[in-house]
């Protein structure tokens, strides 16, 4: 996959703390309720901590008590990619920023949650940084 942000590992390396690597480089999750952004209700967009894209906004978050910032839709349908991810003996659907592949988290569909898209997008706050709205 050719992404329009590409680096080599070792300016990835350089440019993330060791945890935003294992996270956004190697598809590893933060511990579930330790993120920034779990329990946030700053209205914004949260954008990709690795290349600036803008995946989400405060819109579309909404609690579902998982221990990870969770959205019901991104912010445009090109700003993620999804990928099917069959480890760890499961099959889930990976989702990565599309514009430099990083990993930022899942989607699930049919958890019954309220929304209006009934999935939810379980991102590693990591992954991201929120840019408040200028009020």
């Amino acid at each position: 996959m050719s992404y329009d942000v590409d680096k080599p590992d070792e300016q990835w390396r350089a440019e993330l703390n060791p945890a935003e690597y294992a996270v956004l480089r190697q598809a590893g999750t933060e511990p579930a309720f330790t993120g920034e952004y779990t329990d946030t209700k700053t209205k914004g967009v949260y954008s990709c901590r690795a290349c600036g894209a803008e995946l989400f906004t405060s819109g579309t978050k909404f609690a579902s008590h998982c221990g990870w910032p969770s959205f019901y839709d991104p912010k445009d349908s090109d700003a993620v990619e999804l990928i099917e991810d069959r480890s760890h003996g499961m099959v889930r659907t990976e989702v990565r920023c599309a514009r430099c592949g990083s990993h930022l988290g899942h989607v699930f569909e049919g958890e019954g949650y309220a929304t209006p898209t009934d999935q939810r997008y379980c991102i590693n706050s990591i992954s991201l940084r929120l840019v408040p709205d200028e009020d």
